[in-house]
């Protein structure tokens, strides 16, 4: 049974987010800021953290810079009512993995979260397997059927990524963001060149194809 530490200053939505992650099979660690956090994980061992970026005494974002500063990569899902780029923009440099914005839908929460405990035990083992295709982080490349291929890196980041999380579309702002420099004044159509070279290097792929969801952005989807 995974252990989610939810760290949130608000008790009834504390409780409300307790009882839903129970009901699906989850342990759960409350916290009322981060500092009470950081005594709770010094006792406790915790798969992942749902976290509230606006609390007293120490807010969302020094939280996850501690942890990430400390060399802690816990997966982090900051959840908050702040929604500006801006503040997207803070939480992802400041180390989060993903980003829910309030009123959070409970179903949705459930699949960012099942989805960011796959994506830790994919990068703890280094290597991701869609059929019979394997990519192997630590040397950037994907084989199959006993071929090799060797990635530049944003590519192979980018290609790592969508099949990391299958069937979520993320926008070419998104994938900027996460992948190439933030300050970076490059424009989001290379997030398509780089995707159309993919769809090149693995037109012949059994296992997966790259979609474009059209006005959104692109998803990875595993052939069946």
């Amino acid at each position: 049974m995974f252990n989610i530490m939810v760290v949130e200053d608000d008790k009834n939505t504390r409780r409300l987010m307790e009882t839903v992650l129970v009901q699906n099979g989850y342990n759960v660690i409350p916290a009322c800021d981060g500092e009470d956090a950081l005594e709770l994980m010094e006792r406790k061992q915790v798969d992942l953290i749902v976290l509230d970026v606006m609390m007293p005494r120490m807010d969302g974002y020094e939280f996850t810079r501690m942890l990430r500063g400390g060399g802690c990569d816990i997966p982090i899902l900051m959840v908050t009512a702040r929604e500006t780029h801006a503040d997207k923009r803070e939480g992802f440099l400041a180390g989060t993995d993903d980003y829910m914005v309030k009123p959070v839908d409970e179903e949705e929460m459930l699949l960012r979260i099942t989805a960011l405990l796959r994506r830790a035990k994919i990068a703890s083992e280094r290597c991701l397997v869609v059929g019979s295709t394997k990519l192997s982080y630590d040397a950037m490349t994907v084989e199959q059927n006993g071929v090799v291929t060797e990635l530049p890196q944003k590519e192979f980041l980018l290609i790592f990524k969508l099949l990391s999380y299958q069937n979520k579309v993320f926008t070419r702002r998104q994938l900027m963001d996460e992948l190439w420099d933030m300050d970076s004044d490059t424009d989001e159509r290379t997030v398509d060149v780089h995707i159309n070279r993919l769809r090149e290097r693995f037109k012949g792929n059994t296992d997966f194809e790259i979609v474009t969801v059209r006005g959104l952005g692109y998803k990875a989807v595993a052939r069946v």
